[in-house]
């Protein structure tokens, strides 16, 4: 009786430690990638009537990818900036940048533009749609004109949808192992900085907004699981008359997407390029929330000690805007 009592709880004693360790075994990990797309920039010459304006929009998503190769969750936003300078060549100043998804029901798609859903819940559609799905299956989504298929419009995305899927394509290709789990919430902001100088009579002026991008998974508390930073700049020139001076056709790369060519180290001195000094700060915001972020840039708008220790000397003031909006 005693052999079969003691055989009974040691088989019970082994379930409960195969249960127990069920219950711990972590969630699998995933990885994890920020894009950043940037439209073609629009230019108008400004006229005794109006004002000349440049315009670009950037759109940054975020994205999870797990073994197979499929999104298991994305976020998106676009900063569609425009800004304006005069006839007699002088730069006007914005007081206010705000992202589509920030301006939430004012950007006015439903009162003003027929559409029976507002631009941020279009784009909680598409995301929501593109989960479970391959790079693939998501590029297949676009259909004429730029805007969805049949299965995007029925999810109730209308809108034209290329630039979502551009910034989608370069944030799954950056996709690299994190600790990012199906758990996480993906977050994405942007944050534009903005500087104005009127043009003389021996160099043009220029309206130039640097826009700054931040993707992040974070966990039940909010705080940063991973996260990835990078920057659109872009100065529209323009002369004393208010005829735009900037080159459309050029190319618009972010900075990270410049690499060693933005050349910080070959011409600026600097130890670090852009895009590595910009890893260590997206380092440096690993477990932290906002608040605690926002903390790590000084009265001088570069970073506190530790993190200029850590590799990043340059100013902090555009990532901590963007990253302090997760």
């Amino acid at each position: 009786m005693k052999k079969t009592l003691v055989l009974i709880m040691c088989v019970v004693l082994a379930l409960s430690a195969v249960l127990v360790g069920c219950g711990d075994k972590a969630p699998a990990t995933l990885k994890f990638g920020v894009g950043v797309y940037s439209s073609t920039p629009a230019v108008t010459d400004a006229t005794a009537d109006k004002e000349g304006s440049g315009k670009i929009d950037v759109t940054v998503a975020a994205v999870s990818v797990d073994a197979e190769g499929k999104i298991v969750a994305c976020a998106l936003d676009t900063a569609s900036n425009t800004v304006n300078f005069t006839a007699d060549g002088k730069a006007v100043a914005k007081t206010e940048f705000k992202t589509k998804y920030e301006q939430g029901k004012d950007y006015n798609m439903v009162a003003y533009g027929g559409a029976k859903k507002e631009w941020f819940e279009q784009a909680d559609a598409f995301e929501t749609l593109v989960s479970g799905k391959t790079l693939a299956e998501v590029k297949a989504l676009v259909a004429a004109e730029n805007k969805g298929n049949d299965e995007v419009i029925a999810a109730g995305c209308t809108i034209m949808i290329h630039e979502f899927v551009a910034a989608i394509e370069k944030a799954y290709n950056a996709a690299a192992d994190s600790n990012v789990t199906a758990e996480s919430t993906l977050k994405v902001t942007a944050a534009t900085e903005q500087v104005c100088t009127d043009a003389t009579a021996d160099k043009d002026g220029s309206n130039k907004v640097s826009v700054y991008v931040f993707g992040a998974a974070v966990d039940a508390e909010n705080k940063v699981v991973a996260a990835g930073s990078d920057c659109v700049e872009v100065s529209f020139s323009f002369n004393t008359s208010g005829v735009s001076t900037f080159d459309v056709s050029k190319a618009i790369l972010s900075k990270k997407e410049q690499g060693t060519n933005y050349g910080m180290v070959a011409y600026g001195g600097s130890a670090k390029e852009w895009f590595e000094q910009a890893a260590a700060f997206d380092a440096a915001c690993i477990g932290k929330t906002a608040a605690e972020i926002s903390a790590l840039m000084g009265n001088d708008g570069k970073g506190v000690a530790d993190l200029q220790t850590a590799g990043c000397t340059i100013y902090v003031s555009g990532f901590v805007k963007a990253a302090s909006k997760i």
